[in-house]
């Protein structure tokens, strides 16, 4: 009997290794860092999440130029790890082709959708998150002007400046926009970001909020050396500047990561494309011990009513990714 124990257990010790050998996981980082303290980290962090939980470590790659970008992809999957996840939309070119080239690998890419069999596309409504903090941002704002920070100027971005102004207008500010540049460098600038932010309060706004990675950090930097207000994004970034940072958009990149890598261990990994908003709680706003006492119960109110608008449908959020338009 006690053999008949031992061996069941030594049977079920080495099924859980089997198991555990069956996956291999792997993160490539986009450009920026990955400890940028905005999107990169969120996804880091869930990374580290599925490490802790379940006991299995991962690879991971940060980018240092578009040309890596191929290269990483097509050596991990040649080294047999899967599932391969990356972060950002610049990955489409290198995807489309590495996902061809290996069918039986497992693919998941935050912030696009490439239609591949073997691909996971994890996109998310960041015009629903940036709609409330616009609404935040309009109520605190003495001046009635508000201002946007975005890092690269491409569609997702203006994706979310195009939310954020629609709730400010709604909240009656006016709103500064503008982009750190037109290249991938534009990630990792905080300096210019921070001179930006400075023109834009030279005009008069006194909250800025920032979708720009790594550049951000410059950005709220700027809002709390001259007593304004900074919105952070992706990760919670109101402890950067506590006091100084209203609140933050956050976007669940971590949630996306852990769960791709978890599905895959448990053989539920899924294709095709999520889109991730308020109703899945993949964007949201943060409160903590770092802002509370910057939102008033009226500024909570609205950002509560906006909220339950466009969970009944009342309130449709405009898509700029659908007509690369702003109607605000």
């Amino acid at each position: 009997m006690k053999k008949t124990i031992l061996t069941l257990f030594a049977t079920a010790a080495l099924s859980a290794t089997a198991f555990a050998a069956d996956i291999k996981p792997a993160i490539i980082y986009d450009l920026g860092g990955k400890f940028d303290k905005s999107f990169n980290e969120a996804a880091y962090n869930g990374a580290e999440r599925f490490k802790k939980e379940t006991g299995i470590e991962y690879r991971e790659f940060e980018i240092a130029n578009d040309a890596q970008r191929e290269q990483a992809l097509r050596r991990f999957a040649q080294d047999g790890n899967n599932p391969i996840v990356m972060a950002s939309f610049s990955w489409e070119a290198a995807l489309e082709k590495v996902s061809a080239e290996f069918p039986d690998t497992k693919f998941a890419v935050i912030d696009m959708v490439l239609d591949k069999p073997n691909v996971k596309s994890i996109v998310f409504k960041e015009q629903e998150g940036s709609y409330i903090v616009g609404v935040l941002a309009a109520m605190a704002s003495k001046n009635k002007t508000v201002s946007f920070v975005g890092g690269m100027d491409v569609p997702l971005i203006h994706k979310f400046a195009c939310g954020y102004v629609g709730g400010a207008k709604a909240s009656g500010a006016k709103v500064l926009e503008a982009y750190t540049g037109s290249t991938p460098d534009a990630w990792n600038d905080p300096v210019k970001g921070g001179e930006i932010a400075k023109s834009q309060m030279d005009q008069g706004s006194d909250v800025v909020y920032h979708a720009a990675g790594g550049t951000g950090v410059g950005v709220l930097q700027a809002a709390a050396d001259a007593g304004k207000l900074g919105i952070g994004v992706d990760s919670n970034q109101n402890n950067l500047f506590p006091g100084k940072v209203l609140t933050s958009m956050v976007k669940r990149v971590d949630v996306a990561v852990y769960q791709a890598f978890m599905d895959a261990k448990d053989d539920k990994f899924t294709f095709g494309p999520s889109n991730l908003g308020l109703k899945e709680e993949g964007v949201g706003y943060a409160v903590d011990d770092n802002n509370k006492a910057l939102l008033t119960p009226e500024m909570i109110a609205a950002a509560d009513k906006a909220k339950a608008a466009i969970l009944d449908g009342s309130l449709v959020v405009h898509d700029y990714m659908s007509d690369e338009a702003c109607p605000y």
